[in-house]
C-alpha cells in the first residue's frame, strides 16, 4: 500500500478565519434536476431523430470511468424506464484545463477540487427525487480502498479533510465512496463537468429564468444584475452559478442556497416549455452534456441515459426536493462539519421516502434565498413523521409479535436543514460590493 499523498484544500494559502472568506474561483453547481433530464435527454422517442442521437451521442462522449461499485447495476434493463431507483451524483470540478483564458491562467490557478457534490436520488416507484447539495469545505472520512488516479497505487484512508480535496487524492470513484460512505447508500452512476459544460448546457435549454431579489454585484465573477427577473444562459447562467460574494452573506453556504434558486427554475421550465417532449431540444442539451462532461463507465450508454429520464420526467415539482447537507462551522470557522440532522437526510436517502422541508428554516439564515413575494405561500410540513428501520441497513424493526414495522411514508427535516421544492420559486438574495 502507498504512503498517503498530500491532499489539498480549498485554498493554496493558509485558512482564514471565516469559511465564507476562502479565496478560490469556485465553479458553479451545475444543474442537478437538469442532469436528471440533461444526461438522458434522448427520452421518449422511437423516432430516426432519437436513433440518430443514440450513436451521435456515443462517438461524442468523453472517455468514462470505472467505479468499482457497477455490480449494483446487473440485471437494470437497457431499455424503458430504469427499473427501482436511481443515486446520481455530479461532481463540479474547478480545472481550468481545457478551459480557455477566462478562468485564469490554466498553468498556475487550475487544480482538480471538486467544489461541487450534487447527490440526486430517484425513488424505486418514480414518485420522487431529491437532490443534496454537499459543501465543499464540509470536513469527512475518506474510506480505505480508492487509489491514485494517476499510478493505481492502493491510497490510505484519511480523516476529517476538506471534500473537496477528494478529486485530486482519488479520482471520481473515490469521491463516490465518500459519499456513499456518509450517506450510507449505494451510488452506482457519476459525472463531472468543469466550467464550460454548465455554459453549455444552460444555453442548450435556451435560458432560465430566475427572480433576483436584492442586486447582485461581484467583481470576481464579472456578474452584475438588477433586482427583478432576468434569462440566464450560456456565460451569464455560469456567471450566476458561480457568484458566491454576490449573494447570501458571501460563504459557500450562500452559493449553494442561489444554486438551488437557478436548479429548481430550470426543473420548472423543463416542465412547462416542452422539452422533455420534444426530441430535437432533448438531442441538443444530451449532446451539450455529453460533449462536456466525463461519466461513469455506467452512463456510457445513451439507452441507459433514457432509461434514467424515463424514471424523471414525470415526477410532480412539489415532489422534487433540493436539500443543502446540514452542516455547522468549526471552532476556527475554516471548515463545516455534518450536524446530528444529517442523519435525517441519510435516513431519507436510505429509506427511500420524500423529504419534507420545513418552512421556516430559511427563516433566520443570512446565507438564504427569499421568498418570491408573488410566489403562493408553501403548505406547512407536517407535524411529525414516523422514523423507522435500521440506520445503515433499512431493515424494518419488529415488534414482540414478529411484524414487521410500517415502512415510513416521508421525512420531515428538523428546521436547521435549508432548500426548497422545484415548486417553489424564491428568488436570489442579491448582495452588493458595498456589503462585501
Amino acid at each position: 500500500m502507498s504512503r498517503p499523498r498530500t491532499t489539498r484544500g480549498a485554498d493554496d494559502a493558509p485558512a482564514i478565519a471565516r469559511h465564507g472568506r476562502l479565496r478560490r474561483n469556485g465553479v458553479w453547481g451545475t444543474v442537478a434536476k437538469a442532469t436528471a433530464s440533461v444526461l438522458a435527454v434522448v427520452l421518449a422517442s422511437g423516432t430516426a431523430v432519437a436513433a440518430y442521437a443514440a450513436f451521435d451521442l456515443a462517438a461524442t462522449a468523453k472517455p468514462t470511468i470505472e467505479l468499482g461499485n457497477e455490480s449494483a447495476l446487473d440485471g437494470i434493463p437497457d431499455v424503458g424506464a430504469i427499473e427501482g431507483g436511481v443515486n446520481l451524483l455530479i461532481i463540479g470540478s474547478d480545472s481550468r484545463e481545457g478551459q480557455g483564458d477566462g478562468f485564469g491562467d490554466p498553468d498556475l490557478e487550475t487544480s482538480v477540487l471538486n467544489d461541487v457534490n450534487l447527490l440526486l436520488h430517484i425513488s424505486q416507484d418514480h414518485t420522487h427525487a431529491s437532490v443534496v447539495s454537499f459543501p465543499r469545505d464540509m470536513l469527512v472520512d475518506v474510506p480505505a480502498g480508492c487509489t491514485d488516479p494517476e499510478t493505481g497505487e492502493e491510497l490510505w484512508e484519511q480523516y476529517g479533510v476538506k471534500l473537496n480535496s477528494v478529486l485530486d487524492y482519488g479520482g471520481m470513484p473515490c469521491v463516490v465512496k465518500t459519499v456513499e460512505d456518509l450517506t450510507g447508500v449505494t451510488v452506482p452512476f457519476a459525472g463531472i463537468v468543469q466550467f464550460m459544460g454548465a455554459a453549455a448546457i444552460s444555453e442548450a435549454v435556451g435560458g432560465v429564468e430566475v427572480c433576483v431579489a436584492e442586486p447582485i454585484e461581484d467583481e470576481h465573477t464579472d456578474l452584475y444584475l438588477a433586482a427583478g427577473s432576468h434569462e440566464l444562459k450560456g456565460l451569464q447562467a455560469l456567471q450566476f452559478l458561480r457568484t458566491r460574494y454576490g449573494v447570501g452573506d458571501g460563504s459557500d453556504l450562500g452559493r449553494i442556497s442561489n444554486q438551488q434558486v437557478f436548479m429548481s427554475a430550470l426543473a420548472r421550465e423543463l416542465q412547462s416549455n416542452g422539452t422533455l417532449t420534444d426530441p430535437a431540444k432533448m438531442y441538443s442539451i444530451a449532446k451539450a452534456a455529453l460533449d462536456n462532461m466525463q461519466l461513469s463507465n455506467s452512463l456510457a450508454e445513451p439507452t441507459k441515459m433514457v432509461s434514467i429520464a424515463k424514471a424523471a420526467k414525470d415526477i410532480d415539482l412539489a415532489k422534487i426536493a433540493f436539500v443543502q447537507y446540514p452542516t455547522a462551522y468549526s471552532e476556527d470557522w475554516s471548515a463545516v462539519m455534518p450536524t446530528d440532522s444529517a442523519e435525517a437526510v441519510n435516513l431519507a436517502l436510505q429509506q427511500d421516502v420524500p423529504i419534507v422541508l420545513d418552512p421556516t428554516a430559511l427563516e433566520d439564515n443570512s446565507y438564504a434565498s427569499v421568498g418570491d413575494p408573488n410566489a403562493p405561500a408553501p403548505e406547512a410540513a407536517p407535524e411529525t413523521a414516523t422514523e423507522t428501520g435500521d440506520a445503515a441497513t433499512g431493515e424494518a424493526e419488529t415488534g414482540e409479535t414478529g411484524a414487521a414495522a410500517p415502512e415510513p411514508a416521508e421525512q420531515a427535516l428538523p428546521s436547521d436543514v435549508t432548500g426548497q421544492t422545484a415548486a417553489e420559486t424564491r428568488c436570489s438574495a442579491g448582495r452588493t460590493l458595498a456589503d462585501q
